[in-house]
Order: structure tokens, then C-alpha cells, then sequence
């Protein structure tokens, strides 16, 4: 079993990330995805708030990976597991995110995964490495678009 672990804090409120990590349609304005597959994904909510069960599949390069949501706690927590996904599978993954202070987010994104012996060389350092910066995108695109208060 292999794994990620990533941490990062944003000077964004909580429910900015919430609303950018629920709704697959913000991900490839933030994150390392090209773009949504809407025709592979499944029960994706109208208002940008993906429910538990729903599959997001997204696009990198010619790759297409689906991720079922499997656990849901407004503006602390999103699960999911892969539902299709060739590289990799038995992936469990969590975004936690916990207020910062006054102001702000931490955002703990971290999973587990299996992989076959070849791909068990390269993956975990590519993948640690595209989680980070995932997380840092989610991190800066929430902050530039963080509601004046």
C-alpha cells in the first residue's frame, strides 16, 4: 500500500474551499486536471454540490481517472474512493480541512493507494509531487477568489 500525505494553509475561509472542493466543475480551474468528463461522471449535483455516491471523473492528458464520494462534512471533510482509475487502484483518499485561526484553512489532503510493481517505482514520488500541488492550487484559487467581508 502506498500513500500521500499533503498540508497546506490558505488564507481562505473554509467555506470558500468547501464550495471550490464539492463542485468538480471549479477543479480544472484550480488543479492539475485538464477538465471534467461529464459524460463519465455520474450524479454530479446541478449546483456545484457534489453528493455522497456521485462520480467525478476527470481528464489529465489522455488519462481519465473517476472518484466516487464516499463521506461528506460540510466544510471539514471529503472522501472519496476510486471508481475507475487505470494506474492506480483501492484508493482512499480524505481532504480535511480545519479552520486556521481567525482566518483561514488548513487543508490536509492525504490517501492511500495500490499500484502494480512497476508502476510501485514511480508512482508515490509523482503522485506526492501532483498532490501538492493540487493542494496548493486549491490553497491560492480560493484565496483569490475569497468573498470580500
Amino acid at each position: 500500500m502506498h500513500k500521500y500525505d499533503v498540508t497546506v494553509t490558505t488564507s481562505a475561509s473554509p467555506e470558500t474551499v468547501w464550495k471550490l472542493l464539492v463542485d468538480a466543475r471549479t477543479w480544472p480551474k484550480w488543479s492539475k486536471v485538464d477538465s471534467l468528463d461529464t459524460a463519465r461522471s455520474v450524479d454530479l449535483d446541478p449546483f456545484g454540490d457534489d453528493g455522497i455516491g456521485a462520480v467525478r471523473a476527470f481528464r489529465t492528458g489522455r488519462t481519465v481517472t473517476g472518484e466516487r464520494i464516499t463521506e461528506k462534512v460540510e466544510q471539514r471533510l471529503l472522501a472519496y474512493e476510486d471508481a475507475f482509475n487505470t494506474p492506480i487502484h483501492n484508493l482512499s483518499a480524505r481532504i480535511e480541512l480545519t479552520p486556521a485561526g481567525s482566518e483561514g484553512t488548513v487543508i490536509h489532503w492525504h490517501g492511500q493507494y495500490e499500484t502494480n510493481w512497476l508502476m510501485g517505482w514511480i508512482m508515490p514520488r509523482y503522485l506526492q509531487k501532483f498532490m501538492q500541488g493540487m493542494a496548493e492550487g486549491l490553497a491560492r484559487y480560493a484565496e483569490e477568489h475569497e468573498p470580500t467581508r
